[in-house]
């Protein structure tokens, strides 16, 4: 892999971590708050498997593994969450959030 195409995916994977990042602090959403911390973590896969394939080494490749479990994990609990919010309170907002403790 050249340079030139490092470059041009860490800008890419830049452009969604910062995607990510904004969403996640300008959204009142759950769900639109959620789909952002999942744009964070494909940008650090991303990050992980362009230096992996600029160094020649699988590293980054089994990095990228984990991070694709940890992703599908935090959907699965993700989403129950939001589905319990979501038939308490007929809403997706943060403010209410504190309804689910016991």
């Amino acid at each position: 892999m050249s340079i030139e195409i490092l470059y041009s995916v860490l800008a890419l994977a830049g452009a969604l971590f910062s995607m990510g990042i904004l969403g996640l602090l300008l959204r009142r959403n759950l769900l639109l708050a959620f789909l952002s911390i999942e744009l964070l973590i494909n940008a650090a896969n991303l990050n992980f498997l362009s230096f992996s394939r600029y160094h020649n080494e699988p590293t980054g490749a089994v990095f990228v593994l984990f991070g694709i479990c940890l992703a599908a994990v935090e959907a699965v609990v993700g989403l129950g969450l939001i589905v319990r919010v979501f038939r308490v309170q007929q809403d997706l907002g943060f403010a209410k959030l504190s309804s689910l403790r016991w």
